[in-house]
């Protein structure tokens, strides 16, 4: 199973059976049930796939993680989307958002931050291939199987995207604590790239100097940051609200 993606969980499962992807085999631990494993069993059904029924202790061995919820899937190993395409795509559209993850090595913040873009109509996620964690079992977790449903695609450099992006005729905002204009102003009815740095560091020193601008989050009391998958879902719902807002 050395090229396998295993993929653990009731609702990654059953996203990436109704992503139509290429299962080569479920593993369902004895005794399990309830409403999602008898979906699970349904398409298993449906679609042939091979149905192992095994006890825990292979269920964790197989998802190295005891948060399996009963099910492991055994899946080819995850394709990212080709990056040149996207960014052609995304250029097309007069009104669209794409996200940049700059250095995130939490597999559980990608995971929120991925289900959140896949949730409030994101283009595409662009991940760095060094210094970052890729869409890994605990990531496919985090997100509840969204991995699945929004293109994310793997980039050698974060400063060439963005140049690409601006040449492309993006605006390129920086999600910071420091930054020098409300979130709230900016102007998302165009194509706009949202950049989250890392949970430590934030945005890279070399990648904030090729940014239209950075944007803060306005905070009262005594927090003075946020989680990066928590500050990115404000930055994406903003955009979201921007591109639909509420009809009176």
């Amino acid at each position: 199973m050395n090229d396998a993606l295993m993929i653990y969980g009731r609702r990654p499962v059953l996203e990436a059976l109704r992503a139509r992807l290429r299962l080569r085999r479920i593993f369902l631990q004895q005794g399990a049930h309830g409403e999602e494993i008898a979906r699970i069993e349904e398409e298993v059904r449906r679609r042939n796939i091979l149905l192992e029924r095994v006890d825990k202790k292979t269920l964790v061995a197989l998802a190295g993680d005891e948060l399996h919820q009963g099910v492991v899937a055994e899946a080819p190993p995850y394709v990212y989307a080709d990056s040149d395409q996207l960014l052609a795509e995304s250029a097309q559209k007069e009104v669209v958002t794409v996200v940049l993850l700059d250095e995130l090595t939490d597999p559980h913040n990608i995971g929120a931050i991925v289900r959140t873009a896949a949730a409030l109509d994101v283009f595409a996620v662009f991940l760095p291939k060094h210094r970052s964690a890729g869409i890994t079992p605990a990531v496919i977790k985090a997100s509840s199987g969204a991995v699945f449903h929004v293109p994310i695609a793997q980039v050698t450099n974060l400063v060439t995207l963005t140049e690409r992006l601006k040449a492309a005729g993006f605006w390129v905002y920086g999600a910071a604590g420091e930054g020098e204009q409300d979130f709230r102003a900016a102007h998302y009815m165009t194509r706009t790239a949202l950049v989250i740095g890392s949970e430590g560091k934030g945005i890279r020193r070399g990648l904030r100097k090729h940014l239209d601008a950075l944007l803060a989050i306005p905070m009262t009391g005594g927090v003075g940051s946020l989680n990066a998958s928590v500050a990115a879902a404000l930055f994406i719902f903003e955009a979201y609200r921007a591109r639909h807002p509420m009809v009176h």
